[in-house]
Protein backbone atom coordinates (compact mmCIF):
# COMPACT_ATOMS: atom_id res chain seq x y z
CA UNK A 1 0.00 0.00 0.00
CA UNK A 2 1.39 3.28 -0.78
CA UNK A 3 1.73 6.58 1.00
CA UNK A 4 -1.28 7.87 -0.63
CA UNK A 5 -3.51 5.16 0.19
CA UNK A 6 -1.93 4.82 3.89
CA UNK A 7 -2.58 8.63 4.56
CA UNK A 8 -6.55 8.19 3.10
CA UNK A 9 -7.01 5.47 5.15
CA UNK A 10 -5.86 7.22 8.09
CA UNK A 11 -8.05 10.34 7.42
CA UNK A 12 -10.79 8.22 7.23
CA UNK A 13 -10.32 6.19 10.40
CA UNK A 14 -10.21 9.32 12.63
CA UNK A 15 -12.74 11.04 10.15
CA UNK A 16 -15.42 8.47 11.59
CA UNK A 17 -14.26 8.72 15.25
CA UNK A 18 -14.24 12.84 14.91
CA UNK A 19 -17.95 13.09 13.77
CA UNK A 20 -19.47 11.67 16.50
CA UNK A 21 -19.27 14.98 18.65
CA UNK A 22 -20.67 17.24 16.20
CA UNK A 23 -23.42 14.37 15.27
CA UNK A 24 -24.72 13.26 19.11
CA UNK A 25 -24.35 17.14 19.80
CA UNK A 26 -26.80 18.51 16.82
CA UNK A 27 -29.27 15.18 16.40
CA UNK A 28 -30.83 16.03 19.72
CA UNK A 29 -32.21 19.37 18.70
CA UNK A 30 -35.21 17.40 16.77
CA UNK A 31 -35.55 14.36 19.81
CA UNK A 32 -35.96 16.71 22.61
CA UNK A 33 -39.57 17.30 22.15
CA UNK A 34 -39.51 13.16 22.69
CA UNK A 35 -38.04 13.43 25.62
CA UNK A 36 -39.67 16.03 27.31
CA UNK A 37 -42.71 13.86 26.64
CA UNK A 38 -41.33 10.57 28.13
CA UNK A 39 -39.80 12.21 30.99
CA UNK A 40 -42.76 14.27 31.24
CA UNK A 41 -40.20 17.50 31.24
CA UNK A 42 -40.59 20.91 30.58
CA UNK A 43 -38.37 22.75 27.75
CA UNK A 44 -36.11 24.28 30.59
CA UNK A 45 -35.54 21.14 32.29
CA UNK A 46 -34.61 19.05 28.80
CA UNK A 47 -32.53 21.68 27.68
CA UNK A 48 -29.85 20.39 30.32
CA UNK A 49 -29.14 17.66 27.89
CA UNK A 50 -28.02 20.58 25.78
CA UNK A 51 -25.91 21.99 28.28
CA UNK A 52 -24.25 19.78 30.09
CA UNK A 53 -22.87 18.03 26.75
CA UNK A 54 -21.82 21.23 26.05
CA UNK A 55 -19.89 22.18 29.26
CA UNK A 56 -18.52 18.50 29.22
CA UNK A 57 -16.86 18.77 25.91
CA UNK A 58 -15.72 22.57 26.79
CA UNK A 59 -13.73 20.95 29.55
CA UNK A 60 -12.58 17.82 27.99
CA UNK A 61 -10.91 18.73 24.78
CA UNK A 62 -8.06 20.42 26.35
CA UNK A 63 -7.83 17.93 28.97
CA UNK A 64 -8.24 14.89 26.45
CA UNK A 65 -5.67 16.65 24.19
CA UNK A 66 -3.20 17.47 27.18
CA UNK A 67 -3.73 13.42 27.80
CA UNK A 68 -3.56 12.15 24.25
CA UNK A 69 0.12 14.20 23.90
CA UNK A 70 1.46 12.52 27.15
CA UNK A 71 -0.39 8.61 27.63
CA UNK A 72 -0.77 8.13 23.41
CA UNK A 73 -2.69 9.37 21.12
CA UNK A 74 -3.52 6.25 19.93
CA UNK A 75 -4.62 4.75 23.00
CA UNK A 76 -7.20 8.38 24.39
CA UNK A 77 -8.66 7.55 20.49
CA UNK A 78 -9.93 4.01 21.35
CA UNK A 79 -10.50 4.31 24.75
CA UNK A 80 -12.73 7.81 23.43
CA UNK A 81 -14.33 5.36 21.12
CA UNK A 82 -15.23 2.58 24.31
CA UNK A 83 -16.74 5.73 25.80
CA UNK A 84 -19.01 6.79 22.87
CA UNK A 85 -19.56 3.18 22.85
CA UNK A 86 -20.93 2.62 26.59
CA UNK A 87 -22.90 5.65 26.77
CA UNK A 88 -25.01 5.02 23.46
CA UNK A 89 -25.59 1.41 24.95
CA UNK A 90 -26.82 2.58 28.40
CA UNK A 91 -28.81 6.01 27.49
CA UNK A 92 -31.66 4.39 25.61
CA UNK A 93 -32.34 2.22 28.62
CA UNK A 94 -31.79 5.78 31.21
CA UNK A 95 -34.39 4.57 34.05
CA UNK A 96 -34.56 8.61 35.15
CA UNK A 97 -33.64 11.86 33.27
CA UNK A 98 -30.85 12.25 35.59
CA UNK A 99 -29.34 8.93 34.47
CA UNK A 100 -29.77 10.32 30.54
CA UNK A 101 -27.57 13.49 31.26
CA UNK A 102 -25.15 11.19 32.81
CA UNK A 103 -24.48 8.95 29.78
CA UNK A 104 -24.95 11.99 27.54
CA UNK A 105 -21.75 13.60 29.97
CA UNK A 106 -20.05 10.30 29.28
CA UNK A 107 -20.64 10.37 25.77
CA UNK A 108 -19.45 13.75 25.46
CA UNK A 109 -16.07 13.04 27.16
CA UNK A 110 -15.57 10.16 24.86
CA UNK A 111 -16.21 12.27 21.33
CA UNK A 112 -14.47 15.62 22.88
CA UNK A 113 -11.13 12.62 22.86
CA UNK A 114 -11.30 11.87 19.70
CA UNK A 115 -11.01 15.33 17.70
CA UNK A 116 -7.86 16.77 19.85
CA UNK A 117 -6.38 12.62 19.60
CA UNK A 118 -7.04 12.69 15.97
CA UNK A 119 -5.87 15.59 15.16
CA UNK A 120 -2.27 14.84 17.06
CA UNK A 121 -1.99 11.92 14.61
CA UNK A 122 -2.71 13.71 11.84
CA UNK A 123 -0.04 16.45 12.62
CA UNK A 124 1.95 13.43 13.55
CA UNK A 125 1.76 11.36 10.36
CA UNK A 126 0.96 13.59 7.46
CA UNK A 127 3.61 15.99 6.84
CA UNK A 128 3.12 16.73 3.37
CA UNK A 129 -0.41 18.53 2.27
CA UNK A 130 -0.96 18.27 6.11
CA UNK A 131 -3.36 21.64 5.69
CA UNK A 132 -5.16 19.44 3.15
CA UNK A 133 -5.60 16.63 5.73
CA UNK A 134 -7.04 18.64 8.51
CA UNK A 135 -9.34 20.27 6.42
CA UNK A 136 -10.88 17.75 5.25
CA UNK A 137 -11.56 16.33 9.29
CA UNK A 138 -13.03 19.90 9.10
CA UNK A 139 -15.69 19.21 6.57
CA UNK A 140 -16.44 15.94 8.25
CA UNK A 141 -17.37 17.52 11.25
CA UNK A 142 -19.34 20.48 10.10
CA UNK A 143 -20.86 18.36 7.63
CA UNK A 144 -22.01 15.99 10.73
CA UNK A 145 -23.21 18.88 12.60
CA UNK A 146 -25.09 20.56 9.71
CA UNK A 147 -27.24 17.90 9.15
CA UNK A 148 -27.47 16.26 12.21
CA UNK A 149 -30.85 17.26 12.52
CA UNK A 150 -32.03 16.15 9.39
CA UNK A 151 -30.39 12.61 10.51
CA UNK A 152 -32.08 12.70 13.56
CA UNK A 153 -35.22 13.42 12.18
CA UNK A 154 -35.17 10.81 10.44
CA UNK A 155 -34.64 8.13 12.76
CA UNK A 156 -36.67 9.60 15.42
CA UNK A 157 -39.29 8.59 12.65
CA UNK A 158 -38.81 5.36 12.86
CA UNK A 159 -37.20 4.39 15.97
CA UNK A 160 -37.93 7.21 18.13
CA UNK A 161 -35.49 9.48 20.40
CA UNK A 162 -33.56 5.64 21.30
CA UNK A 163 -32.44 5.42 17.31
CA UNK A 164 -29.52 8.57 17.68
CA UNK A 165 -27.97 6.76 19.93
CA UNK A 166 -28.15 3.40 17.93
CA UNK A 167 -26.63 5.28 14.76
CA UNK A 168 -23.59 5.49 16.88
CA UNK A 169 -22.36 2.38 16.43
CA UNK A 170 -21.58 1.75 12.35
CA UNK A 171 -18.88 4.56 12.89
CA UNK A 172 -17.39 3.98 16.39
CA UNK A 173 -17.03 -0.04 15.02
CA UNK A 174 -15.81 0.85 11.42
CA UNK A 175 -13.41 3.39 12.92
CA UNK A 176 -12.14 1.04 16.12
CA UNK A 177 -11.65 -1.88 13.89
CA UNK A 178 -9.46 0.01 11.64
CA UNK A 179 -7.90 2.80 14.16
CA UNK A 180 -6.09 -0.92 15.30
CA UNK A 181 -4.48 -1.53 12.21
CA UNK A 182 -3.69 2.18 11.28
CA UNK A 183 -3.48 4.21 13.78
CA UNK A 184 0.55 4.57 14.37
CA UNK A 185 1.61 2.45 17.56
CA UNK A 186 2.04 4.62 20.53
CA UNK A 187 5.39 5.45 22.68
CA UNK A 188 6.04 4.13 26.29
CA UNK A 189 3.85 7.21 28.55
CA UNK A 190 5.92 10.64 29.51
CA UNK A 191 4.53 10.84 33.04
CA UNK A 192 6.78 13.30 33.65
CA UNK A 193 5.53 15.87 31.67
CA UNK A 194 2.21 15.61 33.22
CA UNK A 195 0.60 18.38 34.59
CA UNK A 196 -2.80 19.57 34.99
CA UNK A 197 -4.30 22.89 36.22
CA UNK A 198 -7.12 20.84 38.34
CA UNK A 199 -8.04 23.54 40.07
CA UNK A 200 -8.33 25.81 37.04
CA UNK A 201 -10.50 23.35 35.31
CA UNK A 202 -12.64 23.22 38.65
CA UNK A 203 -12.77 26.72 38.82
CA UNK A 204 -13.72 27.16 34.74
CA UNK A 205 -16.57 24.28 35.64
CA UNK A 206 -17.65 26.34 38.48
CA UNK A 207 -17.91 29.32 36.78
CA UNK A 208 -19.54 28.45 33.53
CA UNK A 209 -22.20 26.00 35.75
CA UNK A 210 -22.84 29.15 38.57
CA UNK A 211 -23.16 32.05 35.17
CA UNK A 212 -25.30 29.05 33.67
CA UNK A 213 -27.45 28.81 36.67
CA UNK A 214 -28.16 32.50 36.68
CA UNK A 215 -29.42 33.19 33.61
CA UNK A 216 -32.02 29.97 33.96
CA UNK A 217 -33.31 32.47 37.26
CA UNK A 218 -34.74 34.29 34.84
CA UNK A 219 -37.17 31.87 33.97
CA UNK A 220 -38.57 32.64 37.47
CA UNK A 221 -37.09 35.96 38.93
CA UNK A 222 -33.24 37.30 38.87
CA UNK A 223 -31.39 35.60 41.26
CA UNK A 224 -29.21 38.01 42.66
CA UNK A 225 -27.61 35.50 45.31
CA UNK A 226 -26.46 33.54 41.93
CA UNK A 227 -25.26 36.62 40.54
CA UNK A 228 -22.98 37.10 43.05
CA UNK A 229 -21.74 33.96 43.15
CA UNK A 230 -20.65 34.00 39.29
CA UNK A 231 -19.17 37.12 40.08
CA UNK A 232 -16.85 35.67 43.07
CA UNK A 233 -16.14 32.52 40.79
CA UNK A 234 -15.38 34.25 38.17
CA UNK A 235 -12.84 36.50 40.04
CA UNK A 236 -11.08 33.60 41.95
CA UNK A 237 -10.71 31.87 38.14
CA UNK A 238 -9.19 34.87 36.95
CA UNK A 239 -6.72 35.56 39.82
CA UNK A 240 -5.71 31.97 40.11
CA UNK A 241 -4.88 31.50 36.08
CA UNK A 242 -2.76 34.64 36.51
CA UNK A 243 -0.81 33.00 38.89
CA UNK A 244 0.16 29.84 36.99
CA UNK A 245 2.82 29.05 34.78
CA UNK A 246 0.60 26.46 32.87
CA UNK A 247 -2.93 27.42 33.16
CA UNK A 248 -6.06 25.92 32.02
CA UNK A 249 -7.07 29.11 30.45
CA UNK A 250 -4.12 31.48 29.41
CA UNK A 251 -5.82 35.09 30.52
CA UNK A 252 -2.73 37.33 30.34
CA UNK A 253 -2.35 36.10 26.59
CA UNK A 254 -6.10 36.97 26.32
CA UNK A 255 -5.29 40.65 27.72
CA UNK A 256 -2.04 40.80 25.73
CA UNK A 257 -3.34 39.81 22.08
CA UNK A 258 -6.72 41.97 22.64
CA UNK A 259 -7.63 41.15 18.83
CA UNK A 260 -7.70 37.41 19.62
CA UNK A 261 -10.26 37.97 22.57
CA UNK A 262 -12.17 40.04 20.23
CA UNK A 263 -12.34 37.20 18.11
CA UNK A 264 -13.38 35.08 20.65
CA UNK A 265 -16.39 37.32 21.67
CA UNK A 266 -17.40 37.67 18.70
CA UNK A 267 -17.80 33.77 17.88
CA UNK A 268 -19.86 33.31 21.14
CA UNK A 269 -22.17 35.76 20.21
CA UNK A 270 -22.94 33.98 16.83
CA UNK A 271 -22.88 30.35 18.61
CA UNK A 272 -25.50 32.19 21.17
CA UNK A 273 -27.46 33.12 18.26
CA UNK A 274 -26.99 30.20 15.81
CA UNK A 275 -27.74 27.53 18.20
CA UNK A 276 -30.59 29.06 19.79
CA UNK A 277 -32.40 28.65 16.53
CA UNK A 278 -30.67 25.42 15.53
CA UNK A 279 -32.24 24.13 18.66
CA UNK A 280 -35.30 26.35 18.85
CA UNK A 281 -36.33 26.08 15.77
CA UNK A 282 -37.19 22.23 15.98
CA UNK A 283 -38.82 22.87 18.95
CA UNK A 284 -41.07 25.43 17.75
CA UNK A 285 -42.02 23.60 14.04
CA UNK A 286 -43.15 19.98 16.37
CA UNK A 287 -44.58 22.06 19.24
CA UNK A 288 -46.45 25.06 17.62
CA UNK A 289 -46.69 23.30 14.16
CA UNK A 290 -47.34 19.96 14.81
CA UNK A 291 -44.45 18.75 12.67
CA UNK A 292 -43.20 15.25 12.76
CA UNK A 293 -39.47 14.74 13.35
CA UNK A 294 -38.97 13.25 9.72
CA UNK A 295 -40.39 16.77 8.44
CA UNK A 296 -38.79 18.97 10.70
CA UNK A 297 -35.40 17.74 10.02
CA UNK A 298 -36.07 18.61 6.23
CA UNK A 299 -37.07 21.79 6.77
CA UNK A 300 -33.43 22.08 8.96
CA UNK A 301 -32.19 21.57 5.46
CA UNK A 302 -32.53 24.91 4.88
CA UNK A 303 -30.14 25.58 7.33
CA UNK A 304 -27.39 22.81 7.23
CA UNK A 305 -28.19 22.88 3.31
CA UNK A 306 -27.06 26.67 2.69
CA UNK A 307 -24.36 26.54 5.17
CA UNK A 308 -22.33 23.65 2.74
CA UNK A 309 -23.28 25.89 -0.24
CA UNK A 310 -21.95 29.11 0.82
CA UNK A 311 -18.74 27.74 2.86
CA UNK A 312 -17.17 26.75 -0.57
CA UNK A 313 -17.66 30.32 -2.08
CA UNK A 314 -16.49 31.58 1.18
CA UNK A 315 -12.86 29.68 1.20
CA UNK A 316 -12.11 31.11 -2.26
CA UNK A 317 -13.36 34.96 -1.44
CA UNK A 318 -11.31 34.46 1.60
CA UNK A 319 -8.34 33.78 0.12
CA UNK A 320 -8.63 36.68 -2.26
CA UNK A 321 -9.59 39.33 0.15
CA UNK A 322 -9.33 37.73 3.67
CA UNK A 323 -12.27 37.49 6.35
CA UNK A 324 -13.25 40.70 6.91
CA UNK A 325 -15.77 41.10 3.94
CA UNK A 326 -16.90 37.82 4.62
CA UNK A 327 -17.86 38.43 7.92
CA UNK A 328 -19.43 41.58 7.48
CA UNK A 329 -21.72 40.07 4.59
CA UNK A 330 -22.05 37.16 7.16
CA UNK A 331 -23.23 39.76 9.96
CA UNK A 332 -26.02 41.28 7.65
CA UNK A 333 -27.07 38.08 6.65
CA UNK A 334 -27.82 36.94 10.22
CA UNK A 335 -29.27 40.35 11.18
CA UNK A 336 -31.98 39.47 7.86
CA UNK A 337 -32.38 36.21 8.71
CA UNK A 338 -33.32 37.10 12.46
CA UNK A 339 -35.97 39.52 11.59
CA UNK A 340 -37.13 37.24 8.85
CA UNK A 341 -38.25 35.49 12.08
CA UNK A 342 -40.87 37.79 12.88
CA UNK A 343 -42.78 37.13 9.56
CA UNK A 344 -43.00 33.24 10.35
CA UNK A 345 -46.84 32.76 11.94
CA UNK A 346 -48.58 29.35 12.91
CA UNK A 347 -50.16 29.82 9.64
CA UNK A 348 -47.13 30.27 7.99
CA UNK A 349 -46.14 27.48 4.68
CA UNK A 350 -43.49 25.33 5.02
CA UNK A 351 -42.16 27.31 1.69
CA UNK A 352 -41.90 30.34 3.79
CA UNK A 353 -40.68 28.76 6.67
CA UNK A 354 -38.15 27.32 4.68
CA UNK A 355 -37.08 29.88 2.84
CA UNK A 356 -36.93 32.59 6.17
CA UNK A 357 -34.66 30.19 7.88
CA UNK A 358 -32.26 30.44 4.57
CA UNK A 359 -30.90 33.61 5.21
CA UNK A 360 -29.60 31.87 8.70
CA UNK A 361 -28.28 29.09 6.43
CA UNK A 362 -26.51 31.62 4.20
CA UNK A 363 -24.87 33.38 7.32
CA UNK A 364 -23.39 30.54 9.16
CA UNK A 365 -21.71 29.37 5.97
CA UNK A 366 -19.82 33.25 5.89
CA UNK A 367 -19.58 33.41 10.12
CA UNK A 368 -17.96 29.72 10.65
CA UNK A 369 -14.96 29.68 8.23
CA UNK A 370 -14.48 33.77 8.56
CA UNK A 371 -14.85 33.44 12.44
CA UNK A 372 -11.64 30.84 12.21
CA UNK A 373 -9.62 32.41 10.06
CA UNK A 374 -9.98 35.99 11.61
CA UNK A 375 -8.70 33.96 14.75
CA UNK A 376 -5.22 32.84 12.76
CA UNK A 377 -4.48 36.21 11.22
CA UNK A 378 -4.13 37.61 14.74
CA UNK A 379 -1.60 35.10 16.53
CA UNK A 380 1.63 33.62 15.19
CA UNK A 381 1.85 29.71 14.11
CA UNK A 382 3.46 28.77 17.22
CA UNK A 383 -0.03 29.81 18.77
CA UNK A 384 -1.89 28.22 16.42
CA UNK A 385 -2.74 24.75 18.33
CA UNK A 386 -3.58 26.96 21.77
CA UNK A 387 -5.62 29.79 19.85
CA UNK A 388 -7.67 26.77 18.37
CA UNK A 389 -8.66 25.03 21.39
CA UNK A 390 -10.30 28.16 22.80
CA UNK A 391 -11.42 28.90 19.67
CA UNK A 392 -13.79 25.87 20.41
CA UNK A 393 -13.76 26.47 24.20
CA UNK A 394 -15.50 29.51 22.58
CA UNK A 395 -18.48 27.61 20.71
CA UNK A 396 -18.52 25.67 23.35
CA UNK A 397 -19.94 28.75 25.78
CA UNK A 398 -22.18 30.38 22.99
CA UNK A 399 -23.98 26.93 23.04
CA UNK A 400 -24.12 26.76 26.60
CA UNK A 401 -25.50 30.47 26.63
CA UNK A 402 -27.84 29.39 24.29
CA UNK A 403 -29.44 26.65 26.15
CA UNK A 404 -30.47 29.09 28.83
CA UNK A 405 -31.87 31.64 26.38
CA UNK A 406 -33.56 28.95 25.51
CA UNK A 407 -34.72 27.77 28.79
CA UNK A 408 -35.84 31.08 29.50
CA UNK A 409 -38.31 31.89 26.90
CA UNK A 410 -39.54 28.26 25.94
CA UNK A 411 -39.18 27.47 29.62
CA UNK A 412 -42.91 26.44 30.29
CA UNK A 413 -44.74 27.03 26.78
CA UNK A 414 -43.19 27.15 23.28
CA UNK A 415 -45.54 30.16 21.92
CA UNK A 416 -44.79 32.49 18.76
CA UNK A 417 -44.88 35.18 20.52
CA UNK A 418 -41.77 33.98 22.29
CA UNK A 419 -40.03 32.29 19.32
CA UNK A 420 -40.51 36.12 18.19
CA UNK A 421 -38.85 37.26 20.95
CA UNK A 422 -35.41 34.89 20.13
CA UNK A 423 -35.68 36.76 16.64
CA UNK A 424 -35.62 40.21 18.06
CA UNK A 425 -33.05 39.58 20.51
CA UNK A 426 -30.96 37.66 17.62
CA UNK A 427 -31.15 40.86 15.69
CA UNK A 428 -29.60 42.75 18.60
CA UNK A 429 -27.14 40.06 18.75
CA UNK A 430 -26.87 40.07 15.36
CA UNK A 431 -26.08 44.19 15.12
CA UNK A 432 -23.47 43.59 18.08
CA UNK A 433 -21.45 41.24 15.75
CA UNK A 434 -21.72 43.51 12.94
CA UNK A 435 -19.92 46.09 15.16
CA UNK A 436 -17.23 43.43 16.35
CA UNK A 437 -16.65 43.10 12.60
CA UNK A 438 -16.31 46.48 11.48
CA UNK A 439 -13.24 47.24 14.23
CA UNK A 440 -12.02 43.95 13.11
CA UNK A 441 -8.20 45.45 11.01
CA UNK A 442 -7.73 44.81 7.72
CA UNK A 443 -5.54 41.57 7.15
CA UNK A 444 -2.41 43.32 5.68
CA UNK A 445 -1.84 45.41 8.32
CA UNK A 446 -2.75 42.67 10.79
CA UNK A 447 -0.20 40.63 9.43
CA UNK A 448 2.14 43.27 8.78
CA UNK A 449 2.17 43.54 12.88
CA UNK A 450 2.55 39.76 13.60
CA UNK A 451 5.59 39.84 11.02
CA UNK A 452 7.49 42.33 13.52
CA UNK A 453 6.91 40.16 16.24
Amino acid sequence: MGNNQRHLLLIVTIALGVLLNPLNSSMIAVALSRIQQDFQLSFSDASWLISTYYLASAVGQPVMGKLSDIFGRKRLFLLGLTMVAVASILAPLSPGFGWLIGFRIIQSLGSSTLFPAGMGIVRQVITHKQAKALGVLSVFSSVSAAFGPSIGGFLIQFGDWPAIFFINFPFIILSFVLSIKVLPKDPPPNRKDFHLDYVGILLFTGMIMSWLLFFMSFEETVSWWKLLLSLVVSFLFYHYEVRQKDPFIDVLGLKKNINVTFVYIQFILVNILFYSLFFGVPTYLQTNLKLDAKNTGIMMLSIAGFGMIIAPIAGKWIDQSGSKPILFVGSISLIIGTLMILTIQDESSLGWIFFALSFLGVSNGFNNLGMQTALYDFVTPEETSAASGLFMTSRYIGTILSSSLLGILFGKNVTTENFHIIGVIGSIIGVCILLLTIRLPNRKRVRGKIGEH
